[in-house]
């Protein structure tokens, strides 16, 4: 196991490298770090990546007369952190996500069944019957990036990107499944769509899910689908 790094991005931020590349290890071990700063730093911003947690910083506040530069500061503060006897990782919530797949909601069903040389019934079943969990939020807030997917479903994306994909709309890109938590451009392949609403700036937690969470789709129909997102408060 590669030991932990720190690398200076900004006078703000320093990005802690756990591992390489997209792997549940690397995922887990970047998980535990992350809930561990978040306990011993209250004061520090944590972001986890797939193989990083980037710590945005106060540097005045980090900034003592004769002391070290706040990068350092913060980067041995961290680095304490993670050698305790006490870092240990947190229980995670469990998610169920409920999916309408195929027709309008998921337009793309069809071609990842011809991708995978699956059956449309089949890659529904094979991504409800996924144990997800959430490694990352990014490229926009509530999208979750998660980790599960069954290799056989791992398929391209579009080479023609949508310009708008709607709210909820569950998908496939490579071999990672994530939902997208607004209307947003992109280039996964869309299977079905979550009447779950993933982000709400007015929530005292705007994001429906955080790093860790452990997923799980449940298959529902479109008359399903319809009295859920009507649902007041949605």
């Amino acid at each position: 196991m590669a030991p932990i790094r720190c690398e200076p991005l900004a006078e703000d931020a320093l990005l802690l490298h756990v591992g390489e590349g997209i792997a549940p290890g690397t995922s887990d071990r970047v998980l535990a770090a992350t809930a561990v700063l978040m306990r011993a730093l209250p004061d520090v911003e944590c972001v986890p990546a797939y193989a990083s947690v980037l710590l945005r910083f106060d540097a005045g506040s980090w900034r003592t007369p004769g002391g070290p530069a706040p990068h350092q500061a913060v980067g041995e503060a961290a680095m304490a952190a993670l050698a305790s006897p006490d870092a240990a990782s947190p229980s995670a919530r469990e998610v169920t996500v409920p999916v309408c797949y195929g027709g309008d909601a998921g337009p793309d069903l069809a071609e990842v069944a011809r991708l995978t040389g699956l059956g449309a019934e089949e890659v529904v079943a094979r991504h409800a019957a996924g144990h997800y969990r959430v490694a990352m939020l990014g490229f926009a807030p509530g999208f979750p990036y998660l980790l599960g997917l069954d290799p056989v479903l791992a398929v391209p994306r579009r080479a023609d990107p949508r310009t708008r994909v709607p709210a909820g709309s569950v998908a496939i890109g490579g071999a990672q499944t994530g939902i997208y938590p607004d209307a947003l451009p992109g280039g996964w392949q869309l299977i079905g769509r979550t009447p779950l609403r993933l982000f709400d700036p007015a929530a005292d937690e705007p994001a429906a899910l955080r790093p860790g969470d452990r997923v799980r789709f449940a298959s529902i129909d479109a008359a399903r689908f319809d009295a859920l997102w009507a649902e007041p408060g949605r």
